[in-house]
């Protein structure tokens, strides 16, 4: 009599087939991420670094990741941090990550607002701020192109985009409100539905 096979097991991303990734090299890596990234620009760092880099996520993981992290209060970054490291290694993956993140960026903040305080009437300050702005710009831009042909495949998907544009850009309506608005319709576009989950 053959013996009974177990049942396949669940999907595992890379996280969970590899070996447990060291605390410290968490810590590092965001380390490197949150000392390095300026502004808006911070989410190429990410991408690259936790998609190309270590390949802790694919891109489908990055994703979904990236959303859940704009849909909570706070910064994007770290809320990104506390996502990945969790998956990595579970709580202490998470404050790994978090302090990580948070470290560079506190210290930097508080020494540059000393520095700033005492040169905002400098034209070259304003020249750096500017360029710094700029070039956050251009990586949050390069990376929109990179993903976001994976998110933007409906009609659909560019319609929510073009009404929250519009109500934030141009009506200047509360983000919270855009919140409020949006994500209800949102859900219920892409809710599961017998035949394929969230595709209409």
């Amino acid at each position: 009599m053959s013996a009974i096979e177990p049942p396949p097991a669940a999907y595992a991303g890379p996280a969970e087939r590899a070996a447990p990734v060291p605390l410290l090299e968490i810590f590092l890596t965001f380390l490197v991420i949150g000392g390095t990234s300026f502004g808006g620009g911070v989410v190429a760092y990410l991408r690259n670094a936790l998609v190309g880099a270590k390949g802790w996520l694919d891109e489908e993981e990055f994703l979904t990741a990236l959303e859940i992290s704009q849909a909570l209060p706070g910064l994007n970054a770290t809320n990104m941090s506390v996502i990945v490291g969790d998956r990595l290694r579970g709580p202490p993956g998470a404050i790994a990550g978090f302090l990580g993140m948070t470290l560079p960026g506190g210290l930097m903040v508080f020494a540059l607002g000393i520095f700033y305080a005492s040169n905002h009437g400098n034209p070259a300050m304003h020249s750096v701020l500017a360029g710094i702005g700029a070039a956050a710009v251009g990586l949050l831009t390069a990376v929109t192109l990179q993903i976001g042909h994976k998110q933007l495949k409906h009609l659909r998907d560019i319609l929510l985009i073009v009404i929250t544009v519009v109500m934030v850009s141009f009506l200047h309506v509360s983000l919270i409100l855009v919140l409020v608005i949006v994500l209800p319709l949102a859900l219920f576009i892409y809710r599961p539905r017998p035949g394929g989950a969230g595709e209409p």
